[in-house]
Order: structure tokens, then C-alpha cells, then sequence
């Protein structure tokens, strides 16, 4: 497998929150490759979301770096967090932080901080990378269980230290050149038989969790919906962040 050795310096970053809104929590694990060096960041909020902790994770990694010169790749499984840096955000800049649609931009106050990261760092020195989550890439499964850990209430001792002593020694492994996407489709299929921990619908904004498939095909039924089995706590947080909620 290729490693992160000669890429400067790499985050990986993840949020969490259980029940959406609800108790939340974020992990990073940064690496200073030419310094042999990890550190692991984390933090908790009461009443959160998952996209504010993924982008509080994020805004977090770039403030502890803010010093630090070398290339800095990002790599997170939230495509909201990740699309929102890459192609919304400048616009939403430019219109007062505002929508295509006029609307006040959630979570406004970290993606302002976020934008003035990124300036301040230079936005050339940074490269953005979505990864897919649960699919074994090290960095994005230890930022997963920090983040997770920490939403559940559980005290998380965080590492900072040599990496040839760091618990997780694949953390620079080099994550797929498609983010873990085919890896994903086989996760996928190879559970499709599996027996459900819920079933989630999205119904013209709004969110629902059903016991059984029925309740949930009910609702979709003849509607312009979204809809998905989820397999556990963590694939159902998982499926509620890629559809931005």
C-alpha cells in the first residue's frame, strides 16, 4: 500500500452527533510526517449536529496547524463538509452568506471561521479529499471513534506523541484513489441480506426513523423521497450526514 510519508501534513477529520440534533462529539488525528509526530484532537457539545461537528472538527484541525507551513491534505467522509469548502462556500461569500436561494447559510459562524482559515493558510496550500466511512481506512475509523467515544460520554484519552509508538501505526496509509467508494459497494452488497438496525426516510426535508420497512415504505411511497436501511448506530449517523442533515 502507498503511504502519506512524503505528502506534508495530513488530517483526518470526523463529527458526530446522536440523534441529530442531540449530545455530539469531534475527533481529528493530525500527522507531521517529517516529524514523526501524531497528535489527536477532540471536543463535545450538548446540542449539536453531525455537520456542525464535522465542520467544527475541520475548523479545528486548521486552527491547530495555522503555524504550520507545509501542504496540508484533509481528508473527511462528510461530502456536506467537503462539497461546501470546494464549491459553495466563496459564493456564499460573495452573497452576504446567503443561499442560491436567499436563505441564511447554516451553521454560518464556522464556515466564516472556516473561510478565514483557509484564506489566512492560502487556499493553494491545502488539498480536500472525501473518504468513505466504515470502509477500514485508518485515519477515518480512529477520527470515527473519537468522535463517536466523545458523543456518547465516554472519557477518550487522546494521543500525542512519536507515531512509532501510536496505537494506530496504518494511520499513513494512503486512503484509495476513489475515497473507498468500491470497497463501500461491496460492504453494501455483502450486507444487503443483513438485518436492519432502522430504516430512514427523507421526505421534503424532513427526517424519519421507521422500525420496519413497511412503516417506511408507507411514507415514501409515491413521494420524491429518499430512503435507506441502516445496519447500526454509526451507518445510520453515517447515511443522516451524506444527506446533509
Amino acid at each position: 500500500m502507498k503511504s502519506l510519508d512524503d505528502k506534508g501534513l495530513i488530517a483526518f477529520t470526523d463529527g458526530s452527533s446522536l440523534g441529530n440534533p442531540g449530545p455530539g462529539g469531534w475527533g481529528v488525528v493530525l500527522v507531521y510526517p517529517r516529524l514523526g509526530e501524531v497528535i489527536e484532537l477532540g471536543g463535545t457539545k450538548l446540542n449539536t449536529t453531525n455537520n456542525e461537528m464535522e465542520l467544527t472538527a475541520i475548523v479545528s484541525a486548521l486552527s491547530y496547524a495555522a503555524h504550520n507551513d507545509e501542504p496540508l491534505r484533509i481528508y473527511s467522509d462528510s461530502k456536506y463538509a467537503i462539497q461546501g469548502v470546494t464549491e459553495w462556500m466563496y459564493d456564499w461569500a460573495r452573497n452576504g452568506w446567503k443561499t442560491a436561494s436567499k436563505e441564511d447559510v447554516k451553521n454560518q459562524a464556522l464556515w466564516k471561521t472556516l473561510y478565514q482559515l483557509v484564506e489566512e493558510r492560502g487556499p493553494d496550500t491545502i488539498s480536500w479529499h472525501h473518504v468513505r466511512g466504515h470502509v477500514g481506512i485508518p485515519g477515518n475509523e480512529r477520527v470515527d471513534d473519537i468522535a463517536r467515544l466523545l458523543a456518547e460520554g465516554t472519557n477518550v484519552k487522546l494521543y500525542r506523541g512519536s507515531i512509532d509508538d501510536y496505537s494506530y501505526p496504518d494511520v499513513l496509509t494512503e486512503p484509495p484513489a476513489d475515497g473507498g467508494r468500491e470497497a463501500a459497494k461491496k460492504k453494501s452488497s455483502s450486507s444487503s441480506s443483513a438485518k436492519a438496525y432502522s430504516y430512514l426516510s427523507l421526505v421534503d426535508g424532513i427526517l424519519q426513523r421507521h422500525a420496519t420497512w413497511a412503516d417506511c415504505e408507507a411514507r415514501v411511497k409515491g413521494n420524491n423521497a429518499k430512503f435507506k436501511k441502516a445496519l447500526s448506530k454509526e451507518h445510520e449517523d453515517e447515511i443522516i450526514a451524506e444527506w446533509g442533515m
